[in-house]
């Protein structure tokens, strides 16, 4: 007679009634880096192509560098959108008011003024549709999506419009992004590229 093998206790962290909350995030142990809280569920990240980080240091430099003082950039960090939703956006544009603790681990979603996704293969669905959602409703002014075009960036850039409370399309740029919010922007896209074209 065989013994059917004990299940082994999962290392997973399993979640409460309810699902995870935006506290949670900072008290549980061991997360990957980069974890996310989308509706209560947590969101691990997988590993990035060449093409996602130099997009990302990319928009996280230039920004840095045309940013008005009262404003901070900030890569890859999370904010507060609700108790169930704590997204980490590639790169944050904020108000540099809240920028004060080098203990903190969030920002206020009514702090940020544009937030950045850089879209991998892994997170298109969130980043073309969760989030661009959640990032509206929150109340930021502005969020840029970038995917990969064949080895170059494309930048989908969108304003909310108050009175409804979406976001709507200022423009899709390839090559040279110029738009004039939240500060003005003038930027060669093509010091961004993959040699294979893939994200």
């Amino acid at each position: 007679m065989s013994v059917a093998p004990k299940a082994s206790a999962s290392s997973w962290p399993i979640p409460p009634e309810g699902g995870w909350t935006a506290d949670d995030l900072d008290r549980l142990p061991d997360l990957p880096p980069h974890t996310e809280l989308i509706d209560g569920s947590l969101v691990f990240v997988s590993p990035q192509t060449l093409f996602h980080s130099r997009a990302v240091s990319f928009f996280e430099w230039q920004l840095q560098s045309l940013a008005p003082e009262e404003f901070e950039v900030v890569r890859e960090f999370t904010i507060d959108i609700d108790r169930q939703n704590r997204p980490e956006p590639d790169v944050i544009v904020v108000r540099a008011d809240v920028v004060d603790d080098p203990e903190q681990t969030r920002y206020p979603a009514t702090a940020v003024t544009l937030a950045i996704e850089v879209v991998s293969v892994e997170s298109v669905s969130r980043d073309r549709e969760t989030k661009h959602v959640k990032y509206a409703r929150a109340g930021i002014a502005h969020y840029w999506r970038v995917e990969n075009e064949k080895g170059r960036a494309v930048v989908h850039a969108f304003e909310l419009e108050p009175a409804t409370g979406a976001y709507v399309s200022v423009g899709i740029f390839r090559e040279r992004m110029k738009v004039g919010a939240p500060f003005p922007v003038d930027l060669d896209l093509t010091g961004i590229k993959s040699r294979r074209g893939r994200d």
